[in-house]
């Protein structure tokens, strides 16, 4: 299931978040693909993880950002199946969204 956030009264596509993603910080090009660091913990990408940036492109493990904050999916491994890097807003809405879950 996916969390679709989009500013309200704008005609832009919605962008589908993972509703069961973690919120997290990263920390990218410290480690060697497969290795990811979120929220100070060194995780693995899983094969045929995707990273999807800002502008909705998937990108690959050298191009991610210096510091990034990132909403992120662990597979059954507890490894990192996607990861998408988010804007502000969408970043605000997922912390709302959050707030109002707890």
């Amino acid at each position: 299931m996916s969390l679709a956030l989009a500013a309200p009264g704008h005609a832009q596509l919605q962008r589908l978040l993972p509703v069961n993603g973690k919120l997290g910080h990263l920390v990218g090009q410290q480690h060697p693909l497969p290795l990811l660091e979120i929220n100070k913990e060194v995780l693995r990408l899983a094969p045929g993880g995707l990273i999807i940036d800002q502008n909705n492109r998937t990108i690959l493990h050298g191009y991610l950002p210096t510091y990034a904050q990132v909403l992120y999916v662990l597979d059954p491994r507890g490894e990192v199946s996607r990861i998408v890097i988010l804007t502000p807003e969408e970043l605000a809405r997922v912390e709302q969204a959050q707030a109002g879950r707890r």
